[in-house]
């Protein structure tokens, strides 16, 4: 990049994308919580809180397809943030571009779940037709990109169409063939929207749609999703109302007699969270709420599922949180490669405002409570909560030490919860039927229901929902069994941070603590199967490769030990190790130990455990 940012000038486009988007986000933003002070977000003259960077940097990738050094200036003036500092935020996430690149690009995903569904081939035909990835088409106005995981692993291979100008859009295509990606990009080329890309409707993803056992998935399939009306005949906001009746105290109680553990892979007791935050409570204090909707575990889709097909019942859950823990403000944080999702969550939040569920007065009564939403640029580790903090208020996603915790000082500092969707999607039950009952489904350390996303090679992929308790082997025959070629060489549980499992080790009961004495996780709820067709090592190969590419580079454990990790296997792969092949797998026993002793956060701690486990199970490298 040019170090001399100042002789760079933005365009006429980029200054109106920039004061365009400000205006629209004022407009609509959430009121800051009533010791405003504490936001630590005031903005001086006509300069815009830092927060507001990546929600601006989106806007300029929309409208030209890239951010430019003289756009960085302009944001640099109208946040009072060195360019040099944007431009650290700006070139952190894969989604923003900061070199100039064709209007219209096909972001193709060739992560794990896609893998085993022709991705490979589907790239080989993108190369062929169009070059190398970041080949401009002949007409200079489209190009492709292999991707990360996209969150569409049940339609795989997937891939994520935008389109930037003045009029920016997003098309999804799942599954993805050539012909229907040469048909989009014609088609956003020239300025109109391609419509549905072999999309089936939302409730595909949900096999059992309607059954009787479903509890968080009960409403999916069924209503309308953009009815606030619906969502209220089927028993929406009842919950909250029943929440102000029998107060914060009792809240919190219940949902520590439900014993529920979060959803979103670290299994940290829910109630343990909201308890110190209703014992933070103090008069004048600020609080928080945050949604960790970045779900970017490879092989994860359920938040999508949930966010697309029942949006009232997250923002139910979270008021409720608000409630319970005395804040007047929440984050809704959506992965950026969602964007079907965000606008449901968009108009959600603008439908409950009103109807008077979220605002200066709930329900007409003293409670109030509201939701902005940020869409995150793609980066995996910002579903690690501090690094999702971070992002929020316009730095890059990097997480922090611990302590302190985020109940103790999150977001802007301030004392914050943090959940996942699914575990807020839980929460009106709970506050309904009553913690201790809803203890009663799963078993005694793993209560309630789970969902679980399956892709790969399984007959019918999507989200299923069971009881805790419930073993890997009926889980698998609900969806169809194995297919492919019909015979399991493999499951990945828990997505690329998770372990590989036998076909001996089905019986496995699907709760956290059988997860632990089998020395396997449940993580964010992925379950991929392999059949005896796959070159596991190449899935191997792919899974070093995402932890290399998504590791902040923060900390040096992570950021070299994903990178000599993937070296390794890369040279065990081609069969040329660097002397014995014993010494090369002694190294990576190290390299792994390291990762997890020293690295700050979760990325690092878990970036070989699938790797390690799968060496464990089978001689894939001697």
């Amino acid at each position: 990049m040019d170090l001399h940012l100042t002789a760079d000038r933005p365009t006429e486009t980029e200054k109106k994308a920039v004061d365009a988007e400000l205006v629209s986000f004022d407009s609509g933003r959430a009121p800051e919580p009533s010791a405003s002070a504490g936001a630590g977000r005031v903005a001086r003259d006509d300069r815009a809180a830092r927060d507001m960077l990546l929600p601006l940097l989106h806007a300029l990738q929309r409208s030209a397809g890239w951010i430019s050094p003289g756009a960085i200036n302009y944001l640099a003036l109208r946040l009072d943030v060195p360019p040099a500092e944007i431009y650290g935020v700006a070139s952190f996430y894969a989604m923003f571009s900061m070199s100039p690149r064709p209007p219209v690009v096909a972001h193709v995903c060739d992560d794990i779940a896609c893998l085993v569904r022709g991705a490979d081939s589907l790239c080989q035909q993108m190369e062929k037709k169009f070059g190398p990835p970041g080949t401009s088409s002949a007409t200079g106005r489209s190009t492709w990109l292999p991707s990360s995981c996209l969150g569409l692993c049940d339609r795989a291979p997937a891939a994520l169409i935008s389109a930037a100008g003045e009029n920016p859009r997003e098309q999804t295509a799942a599954p993805a063939t050539l012909d229907s990606l040469v048909s989009a990009l014609d088609t956003m080329v020239k300025g109109q929207a391609p419509g549905e890309l072999h999309e089936p409707e939302l409730h595909h993803s949900l096999s059992e749609a309607g059954a009787p056992r479903l509890q968080i998935l009960r409403r999916i399939g069924r209503v309308n999703p953009a009815s606030i009306e619906d969502y209220r005949r089927q028993g929406g906001y009842e919950a909250l109302h029943r929440a102000i009746e029998i107060g914060p105290e009792q809240v919190v109680r219940e949902v520590i007699d439900s014993r529920i553990l979060g959803r979103g892979g670290a299994a940290f007791p829910t109630g343990k969270k909201w308890e110190s935050l209703f014992l933070a409570r103090k008069p004048g204090s600020v609080h928080y709420v945050v949604c960790n909707a970045d779900e970017s575990e490879p092989g994860t889709f359920k938040d999508r599922v949930l966010m697309e097909g029942d949006p009232f019942a997250i923002l139910e859950g979270m008021t409720i949180a608000a409630f319970a823990a005395g804040a007047e403000k929440g984050y809704i944080y959506i992965r950026g490669e969602y964007p079907r999702a965000a606008e449901c969550i968009a108009h959600a939040i603008k439908t409950a405002r009103a109807h008077g569920m979220l605002g200066q007065s709930i329900f007409g009564s003293s409670p109030r409570f509201d939701i902005e939403l940020r869409s995150g640029a793609g980066a995996y580790i910002c579903g690690e909560e501090t690094a999702l903090f971070n992002s929020i208020e316009g730095y890059r996603g990097e997480p922090r030490n611990k302590p302190p915790f985020p109940t103790q000082a999150g977001l802007f500092s301030r004392p914050t919860l943090v959940n996942n969707v699914e575990t807020l999607a839980n929460i009106p039950g709970i506050i309904l039927e009553g913690g201790a009952a809803y203890a009663r489904t799963g078993t005694p350390q793993s209560s309630g229901s789970r969902l679980f996303c399956l892709s790969g090679h399984v007959k019918s992929p999507g989200v299923y929902e069971v009881a805790m308790g419930e073993s890997l082997r009926s889980l698998i025959d609900r969806a169809g069994g194995v297919g492919g070629s019909g015979k399991l060489q493999a499951v990945l549980l828990g997505g690329a941070a998770g372990s590989f499992l036998a076909p001996g080790e089905l019986d496995m009961p699907l709760s956290f603590e059988a997860a632990r004495a089998a020395g396997a996780t449940l993580g964010s709820g992925a379950v991929i199967l392999f059949d005896d067709s796959t070159d596991l090592r190449q899935i191997l190969l792919r899974i070093a490769r995402f932890f290399r590419e998504e590791t902040c580079g923060q900390c040096v454990p992570c950021r070299v030990g994903t990178t000599r990790q993937d070296e390794l296997l890369h040279r065990l792969a081609a069969r040329q190790p660097i002397g014995p092949a014993a010494s090369e797998l002694k190294l990576f026993g190290e390299i792994s130990q390291t990762m997890r002793d020293a690295s700050i956060c979760g990325l690092g701690q878990t970036a070989s455990s699938a790797i390690a486990s799968a060496m464990s199970r089978w001689s894939l490298f001697s």
